[in-house]
Order: structure tokens, then sequence, then C-alpha cells
């Protein structure tokens, strides 16, 4: 299979199993607290991921390994991670899952403007186009239309989450061509535990240990997974054109949170839908192009 398909086709799966993450986090947040369901879905990923880490590290090479000098990006990365989630599991609990699934794609638009500004990378007409729709899209998204002029605080806690990731992309871009079980495990135990004292200090309660279980098997799957996907997708496309084929997550998610959650339709969500598919078809348009 050609480098670049594949690339594609990781970023797609990786994108399928993020999906489940925002409509099946709402369920269990009724009984798991935010900062605690943030631990709890990265400690899934760092487990499952550095379990799978053990029948596979004797097959690496010494210079895939992480080495000193990708501390002050893995510091950035760990960091980033702790936040984006603590402001997604707030933004969720508190938002419509739909909204939120949606609002996701604004992290193009923060992963291109990172990669634009601070490491050159190159960004063509067709992403500006899209990076306008996108962003016009979660600001539809994002107002309450109840009379005022004043956006929802639950998507503006999912905005936060969605640029906190921008900026972590572009960070485990520049170690993307390490091992990318060492990346997860690092990324997922210690954003994991870092989650966990926040949860602790804020004086959140921990939850039954069912539904621990259930929401580190989440965060495997939906962290886990898709972050290793993703890492491995970012090695050939670059950390703009993975969050592209990353657009296609809010769209599955928010079917998930119609199946699962009942929830309703909107005449703003109906817009941004709209607006936010039609920017998602420029997104994946440019990169298709670019990887002929």
């Amino acid at each position: 299979m050609d480098k670049n398909l594949k690339a594609v086709l990781f970023a797609v799966l990786a994108a399928a199993f993020y999906a489940l993450n925002v409509p099946f986090s709402k369920e269990l947040l009724q009984e798991v607290p935010p900062t605690f369901m943030a631990s709890f879905l990265y400690l899934g990923a760092g487990v499952g991921i550095g379990f799978l880490y053990l029948f596979h590290w004797k097959k690496e090479k010494r210079e895939e390994r992480m080495q000193k000098s990708d501390l002050p990006y893995t510091v950035g990365m760990v960091v980033l991670d702790i936040l984006a989630p603590i402001f997604l599991m707030l933004g969720v609990s508190i938002g419509s899952a739909a909204n939120a699934s949606l609002l996701g794609n604004f992290e193009i638009v923060a992963t291109t403007l990172i990669a634009l500004l601070i490491f050159k990378e190159q960004v063509s007409k067709k992403l500006w186009i899209a990076i306008l729709l996108i962003t016009c899209s979660s600001i539809i998204l994002s107002f309450e239309g109840s009379g005022s002029f004043h956006f929802s605080l639950g998507s503006v806690l999912v905005l936060l989450a969605t640029v906190c990731w921008g900026m972590e992309n572009n960070c485990t871009r520049r170690i993307s061509n390490k091992s990318n079980y060492q990346i997860v495990t690092i990324k997922g135990l210690c954003s994991g535990v870092g989650s966990f004292l926040v949860a602790v200090a804020v004086g959140e309660k921990i939850p039954a240990p069912g539904y621990i279980v259930l929401a580190m098997l989440l965060g495997f799957v939906a962290y886990g997974l898709s972050i290793f996907l993703y890492v491995r997708a970012q090695r050939d496309l670059g950390a703009a054109k993975t969050s592209a084929y990353y657009a296609v997550a809010p769209f599955i998610g928010t079917f998930l949170s119609f199946l699962i959650l009942g929830e309703k339709l909107t005449g703003a969500y109906l817009l941004g839908l709209a607006v936010m598919i039609a920017g998602t078809v420029f997104v994946v348009s440019d990169t298709l192009i670019r990887n002929e």
C-alpha cells in the first residue's frame, strides 16, 4: 500500500475511534466527575498501549526511542493533554454532546494556524477557506441564541480544549518519528496522573470501581488507539494534514449523540452542520490533491 494512502487510513481510523469519546463520556459523566473522567480516559490509554508495548519494545531500534532532546516537546504534550480533556469533559457535562462533537473540528483551525505561525508548515488557499468556514460554524454552534449575544459556557470550554489539542498536535508532530508506543504510553500515564492529582486537589469524589473500568476502556479505544494511529499518520502527512482527515470524527460523534443520547436537532445546529460540512469538504479535497 502507498505510504501516503496508509497514513490517510490511519488518520481516518484514529478519527473513528476518537468519535466514540464524546457521546459515551456524556453518559459516564452522570456518575464520574469531569476531571476524574479526563484522568481515567488517559490512564486507560496509557495502561492499554503500555501493555501492548511490552510485546513490542524489544523490536524497536535504539534511535526510535525518545531522547533528552525530545523532552521540551514531551513536557508540552503532557501539560496540554492534562488541560484539554478537563476542558472537554467540563464542556460536555454542561452542554450538548452533539454540539461538542462538531466543535471538535475547531482543532483543525488551531492545529493549522499553530503549524503555520510557529512551525512554518504551508497552508493552501483551500485550507484557508476551510478554516474560515469551520470558524464560522463554531461561532454558530457556540451562540446560545436566547435573545442576547453571548456564548454558552459549555461551548467555550470545548473550544478551549480544541486550542490546547491544536498546540499539543504540533508538539507531538515534532517527536512523531519516535516510538508511537512510547509516545502514547507516556502521554497517557503522565497526563492521566496529572489530571488525577487535579481532581483530588479540587475535591472531586472518586467514582465506583465499575465506572472507573468503563472510563478506562473507553480511554484505551477513544484515546489510546486513536492517538497511536494519529501519531503514525503524522509521520507522513504532517500536523495540519492529519488534523484535516481527523475532521470526520465530529460527524461520527454527532450521529452517535443522536443515536445513543436522543439529542434533538436545532435550527442553529443544522446551520452549523451545513457550514462545517462545507469546510470539511475543502479540507479533505485540499489534502487529497496534495497527497496525489
